[in-house]
Order: C-alpha cells, then structure tokens, then sequence
C-alpha cells in the first residue's frame, strides 16, 4: 500500500465507525433564507440554529441596504489587502461606531469572527508570554492558543479559585521568561449560556498583572443595557483590555471587530496575520453591518421582544421539570439522559415529525449518558413558537423515557449490521 492508500483506508475506517455509531450526521439544505420558520428539504420547521438573536436577517430595512451596496459596490470593492491596497471611510467610520458602542478607544474589522480572534490570540503573545483560559472555551480561542509557541493552561471553567492558581504559576513563569500573561474568557459560553465571570476574573486584576481578553460572540447585541456585551451586563466593560465581537449572531452578517486602547489596535493592525494578507472586508458587508449596528442601538425593541421570547422558553421549560442547567443568556440548554444512537433517533424525530429544528450535542463535547438540545430563540420568533416547542419537547422526552428511542435505534444498528 502506499502512504496514500494508507491514509484513504483509515480515514474509510474512521467514517464507518462513525456511520455504525450514528454519528454520521449529514449537512441538510435549507430552501429558504435564515427565519423562525424555514423550509428544509421541503418541510417547514421552527428552526432554533440560526443565531439571528434580533431577527436581523430578513429585516426589510436591513435587505433594502444589502441590495443597494451590492448594486453600488459589487462583491469585489475594495480589492487587496488593506495594508497594500487601501480601504473606504467606510471601514474607518464602522470601526469608530462599534469602538463607541462597546466603550473602547479604537476597532479593527476583522473579516471573520473565528479566523479573526485565532489571529489575534496568535498576535497578542509572543513565546515568552503565558497564556490562561477556560477549558470550555470555544475552539476558536483554543486553536488560537494552539498557535502560541510559549507556555499555556487552562483553568476549570468559571471556576476563579482554578484561574488564580493558573495564574500564580503564569506569573512565577512570567518573572522567569520576562513575559506577560494574557488571560482569555468568553462572554457567554455558547454552548451552556453561562456568563463568563468576568467581574470576578477582572478583580484580579488589584492582585496580578494580566491582559484581559474576552470573546463576546453570544453576548454582544444581547446583553447589558445599551446591548453591548456581557461586560456591560456585568458592569466591568473598561476592564476588559481586549474585547472580540463578531457579526455573525446579532448583526446576522459576516466580519468581526476587536476592540482596545489605541496602542493594542496599531500593534495588531501591523501584526493581525488574517487580516495583513487577506483581502479587506467587502464594501457591500461594511455598509449592511453600520446599518445592522444603527439599528442595533436605536431600536431596542429587538432585544426586548428577543428576552421576552427566551424568558418564556425558559420558564415553560423549568415549569415542565427540564434541566436547563445554569444559562444566564439566551442560549437555552436543554439536558436529558441517554445514549448517542438514543440521541439521533430523538432529533431525528424532532424534527421530522415535531417541526422542530435545533442543535444536538453529545459525546465528547458533554459526558457520556447525557443529551443537550440547544435552542437559540430570536426576536421573531412567536408565542406560538415557543408553545410548540414546548409541547414538542414534552413528547420527545416520554419517547426517550418509554424506551422508543432506544428501540428505534437498536433496529437501526441492526439493519446495518446485515
């Protein structure tokens, strides 16, 4: 065999394991623009995957905007990279707005939110520095730690009695190295909705010497008073050194900002690889994200109407004795007990026959023997939505106690094996 076939024949082996597991799980094509209610492979669901949290997407005044920049601008202006090629006031003018939204002295677009915040992880720290973040951090800050060529740990999550013994350790390092220490929290963990404990990582601060850098994709456009962020919310926004936002949930765009003190966005304007050597954000993406961010801060009916709908999610949930564990945002966990096959055989049915669409994770992203069905409700979604739902849930969870879903995938796992 060569190396090749060699490689052709593992990975033949890996997918097959996965396919008699019921892990094999297939990309499913959406007929209709992101909404409440989508047509998928012909068949309406309620859909709870989007992270369009202010209904954004299919906002008149938002596809009005689109369409007018792409006529105007096309998909190719400005072309290059910024630095080589040049940008418009309008990148400049974006950045000022989301610098004052957020309370930061300066912003720097970044044209994806996960190739951005790997980027700016890798541009922050050099290989003296010592990195410290969540062990639930998403797998975008831990790819970007993965690029770090110095020291790095973790510390348990939300737990700051962990975090201060990391950072002891990071800062006997530090005197050793010469360097500093950059310590990395969500805002809101997108999986469970727990808040990161920013206040409490940001009173540290009185004892070690730490950049704080926090990624607030779940949290932007959703928490705090004005909407920006879970440092608003949380009454610490100056003492996040760095903070990361992206696009992608609240804006229902494409780009991401970092946000800091003049002094850290010039450094990273020079230094912030994905964005040196990249093409810039396209006009067409610029113009529809200050119209999203206009609308963001002078309609704050969106994120009232938004809290209305997960607050009644949540309650009909708790009311009904579902484990909703600790979420503190609108990312709505949903824990029930059971196998992986069990697993695939609910969601399956979910959605074929309850309308109903959502994200499902199990092992090994959650411990064995445990189910979490995420929802992300929205600002338009309805009353009704949410009833159906509810009732929906009510059901799938007598299937999963009654047995039929480990029926339904003991016969699957049968039929494969003939």
């Amino acid at each position: 065999m060569t190396s090749d076939a060699s490689m052709l024949a593992v990975l033949k082996n890996q997918l097959d394991s996965l396919k008699q597991q019921q892990l094999w799980r297939r990309r499913w094509n959406t007929e209709t623009p992101s909404a409440p209610r989508m047509q998928v492979e012909g068949r309406e669901l309620i859909a709870f995957c989007s992270n369009d949290y202010l209904g954004l997407a299919n906002h008149p005044d938002v596809l009005k905007v689109d369409g007018e920049a792409a006529i105007e601008h096309g998909m190719a202006y400005p072309m290059g990279a910024r630095m080589m090629s040049g940008h418009t006031k309008y990148h400049e003018q974006l950045e000022s707005e989301c610098a004052e939204f957020v309370g930061k002295e300066k912003a720097y677009l970044l044209n994806f939110g996960y190739q951005g915040i790997l980027s700016t992880i890798d541009s922050l720290v050099s290989k003296n520095d010592i990195i410290v973040y969540d062990v639930d951090a998403h797998a975008c800050i831990i790819d970007g730690v993965r690029l770090h060529m110095g020291k790095r740990f973790t510390y348990k999550h939300n737990d700051v009695e962990s975090l201060e013994k990391n950072l002891d350790r990071a800062t006997k390092m530090a005197e050793q190295t010469g360097g500093g220490i950059l310590v990395i929290s969500e805002g809101v963990f997108g999986m469970r909705g727990e808040q990161g404990k920013l206040k409490e990582i940001a009173a540290l601060k009185k004892k070690y010497n730490f950049r704080f850098l926090v990624d607030d994709a779940h949290g932007f456009g959703t928490l705090g008073k004005t909407g920006a962020g879970a440092g608003e919310e949380q009454g610490v926004q100056d003492d996040i050194d760095v903070y990361f936002a992206t696009f992608a949930k609240s804006m229902a765009g494409t780009g991401a900002f970092i946000a800091a003190d003049k002094e850290i966005i010039d450094y990273l304007k020079y230094n912030l690889r994905s964005q040196m050597f990249a093409k810039s954000l396209q006009m067409q993406l610029v113009v529809g994200a200050r119209k999203r961010l206009e609308m963001l801060k002078t309609m704050p009916e969106l994120k009232n109407k938004l809290w209305e709908n997960v607050n009644a999610l949540q309650s009909g949930l708790k009311e009904r004795g579902f484990d909703i564990g600790t979420t503190q945002s609108c990312v709505t966990p949903v824990y029930l007990k059971g196998s992986i096959p069990e697993a695939m055989a609910l969601v399956k049915d979910l959605r074929e026959n309850f309308g109903i669409f959502c994200s499902i994770v199990v092992y090994p992203v959650i411990p064995k023997g445990l189910i979490l069905l995420r929802l992300i409700p929205t600002a338009t979604h309805t009353i009704e939505d949410v009833q159906i739902t509810l009732d929906a849930f009510d059901a799938i969870r007598a299937r999963l106690e009654n047995g039929t879903y480990q029926r339904l995938s003991a016969a699957v796992m049968a039929a494969m094996g003939e």
